[in-house]
């Protein structure tokens, strides 16, 4: 089937290559455009290198790129990670529609952040939706879902790369599959179990070390690698990646620290134990937790606190 495709970065450039490996022909994409002397997008670059014509999705806003767009004839549109708001004459360009991919099981966790949410939340399960976009966010009917866990120490990349990037790519080619043979279905969402979430940001991200210990470990877990949850240190936001979670309990108040040594730190939670692996000090760069310790100064009983820290 002639095909035309939405996307961006390694998602994108999978998603076109497994199209054309499946035998469709890719008429055009759209991918941001590289910016003079930078490296080009991974899609773009794939595009370009195999003679397909591209076009900037910032661009399809103006009728000229619109025009080109549906002049191309594609059958299909096919959006593998798409950021940009763009008309409606996109989508209703090929007789056939519009497929999108979207990391969550709809009409749960709508919204640019999903996975991010699914971790901080707790969800022991999630999964992807391939669906068909209408005028809402993440709205449109249902065409076909695929499951999978979230393990107790993932992170948004791990989960990303590891399940629901791979799990996308062939997803996106079934349902491009299913669409050519004319078996694709369009279930409606149950908007009553629907929820939204907004992108996540810094706002978002602060660890309140008063709450529940599975709580804070979920929220670090769900903001690695961004925004990157953050306490406050006499130096600054230090931002906390790798983690894991200890079980036991310690005297003393939640955000304490208990215990440094080469590879990290641990700090009291409330109901167990957070030994920090990685952090990222503001204004630097990531770096093994227990190096970045020893050239601030830390030292035991010092008490991270919201908006401010104490020493002991």
């Amino acid at each position: 089937m002639r095909v035309s495709i939405i996307g961006q970065a390694a998602f994108g450039e999978a998603v076109f290559l497994r199209l054309r490996e499946g035998g469709h022909e890719v008429a055009v994409v759209s991918a941001p455009a590289p910016a003079e002397g930078a490296r080009p997008d991974a899609l773009w670059r794939a595009a370009t290198e195999a003679g397909v014509p591209a076009i900037d999705t910032a661009s399809l806003k103006g009728e000229v790129a619109l025009a080109s767009w549906a002049a191309a004839g594609a059958e299909l549109c096919v959006m593998a990670f798409v950021t940009e708001i763009l008309p409606e004459e996109v989508f209703h360009a090929p007789p056939r529609g519009t497929i999108q991919y979207h990391p969550s099981l709809l009409p749960l966790h709508r919204g640019s952040s999903a996975i991010n949410w699914a971790i901080i939340n707790g969800d022991e399960e999630t999964g992807l939706t391939v669906f068909w976009p209408d005028e809402g966010i993440d709205t449109g009917p249902v065409l076909l879902q695929k499951r999978c866990p979230v393990g107790p120490e993932d992170t948004v990349g791990s989960l990303y790369f590891d399940r629901l990037f791979p799990m996308g790519v062939e997803a996106m080619a079934e349902a491009v599959g299913l669409v050519a043979d004319g078996k694709a279905p369009r279930v409606e969402q149950d908007h009553a179990l629907g929820t939204y979430e907004p992108p996540c940001r810094d706002e978002h991200a602060e660890i309140r070390w008063h709450e529940p210990a599975a709580r804070v470990h979920q929220l670090i877990r769900g903001t690695n690698p961004q925004p990157g949850a953050w306490a406050m240190h006499r130096s600054g936001r230090l931002r906390i990646y790798d983690c894991l979670r200890l079980p036991g309990q310690e005297p003393g108040m939640p955000g304490r620290v208990l215990r440094i040594d080469e590879e990290g730190f641990d700090v009291r939670l409330n109901g167990g134990v957070l030994r920090v692996l990685r952090v990222q000090p503001e204004g630097g760069k990531k770096l093994g937790a227990g190096e970045w310790a020893q050239a601030a100064g830390l030292k035991p009983g010092y008490r991270f606190r919201q908006g401010r820290s104490t020493a002991p």
